[in-house]
């Protein structure tokens, strides 16, 4: 791969705690003052939030499989891997923006002078020109389709990143704080929610899962409070999930510029369960997450420059 243009990827399905991960580096990226291609995984679904609904209440009509976010089938795997081939060769590309809220509408209304609203897509534009690196967060910045007869082709957008990092909690954390966000912050309720995630357990399986092997770090929560019925009704509101206090967080590193046994004592309460394995508070997350993540970023970014020197 070419070292001139490095891509990180956060991937991890929606309610993982994907953002956290995202704040982590954004601190990273400020602190080292990189100019940073941001890339949202959102906006390389296919389908508006009109036409999705269309298309689940097809699928459900026609019986069999529901179609979900996390499929292929409903989401754009070969211009996303376009976009990662393109920013690895010259740092150049195409990306778009899905609006979620009004806020973020206004936003890219007043940049681009159009008149969109929630749960459509900006037009696909160029990336920013001469940033240092590419930042994607969302579903399949590790995702690798090569060997199921997808119609779309093969896809392998794994292969052209150089720092991935899984989100995976355990499972009923996951589904918690998804189903307090949709409930709190979307006019769902806890029934529809516990129905979207069966909906799409064999996408989940499928496609989100297998990731988490192509990863160069995963972090995973998990809780060490009584979460065995995340699907509570018993409270006006669903719960958001255990706090940080209530939880630990496992740490694995599948990275050779990594050696644990040297950053452990770094954060305060930390034990290695073995020698790719740390384990800490979930105070601590943040903290682990900076230091294990720094002084890789700064090595891809020194690379870049030597071989920009170079070229």
């Amino acid at each position: 791969m070419s070292v001139q243009h490095p891509i990180i990827s956060v991937t991890g399905s929606s309610g993982a705690g994907t953002s956290f991960v995202k704040r982590a580096v954004e601190k990273i990226f400020d602190r080292e003052k990189l100019k940073v291609a941001v890339v949202e995984g959102d906006s390389f679904h296919k389908y508006s939030r009109i036409d999705m609904r269309a298309k689940v209440a097809m699928s459900k009509e026609k019986g069999g499989s529901v179609l979900t976010h996390f499929a292929e089938a409903a989401n754009e795997f070969n211009k996303l891997e376009e976009l990662f081939a393109s920013y690895k060769e010259s740092a150049t590309g195409k990306k778009r923006y899905y609006i979620h809220s009004e806020e973020e509408a206004d936003e890219h209304n007043a940049r681009l002078g159009t008149e969109f609203t929630p749960g459509e897509f900006t037009p696909w534009e160029e990336i920013e020109p001469d940033t240092d690196i590419m930042f994607y967060e969302g579903l399949h910045g590790m995702v690798k389709r090569m060997d199921h007869g997808s119609k779309e082709g093969m896809h392998d957008v794994a292969q052209h990143v150089d720092l991935g990092i899984g989100v995976a909690p355990v499972v009923n954390i996951e589904w918690m704080q998804k189903i307090y966000r949709d409930t709190s912050e979307r006019p769902y309720s806890v029934a529809q929610v516990r129905d979207t995630i069966m909906e799409r357990m064999d996408d989940y399986m499928e496609t989100i899962v297998p990731q988490f092997h192509r990863t160069h770090v995963n972090f995973q929560r998990i809780p060490l409070v009584d979460t065995s019925d995340p699907f509570s009704t018993q409270t006006e509101t669903a719960p958001m999930g255990p706090a940080p206090e209530d939880s630990l967080i496992i740490t694995h590193v599948r990275h050779d510029e990594v050696d644990l046994s040297t950053i452990v004592g770094k954060i305060e309460g930390a034990w290695l369960q073995n020698d790719h394995t740390m384990i800490c508070s979930g105070t601590k997350m943040v903290d682990a997450m900076d230091i294990i993540m720094t002084p890789i970023i700064q090595k891809l970014i020194a690379k870049k420059r030597v071989a920009l020197a170079n070229s």
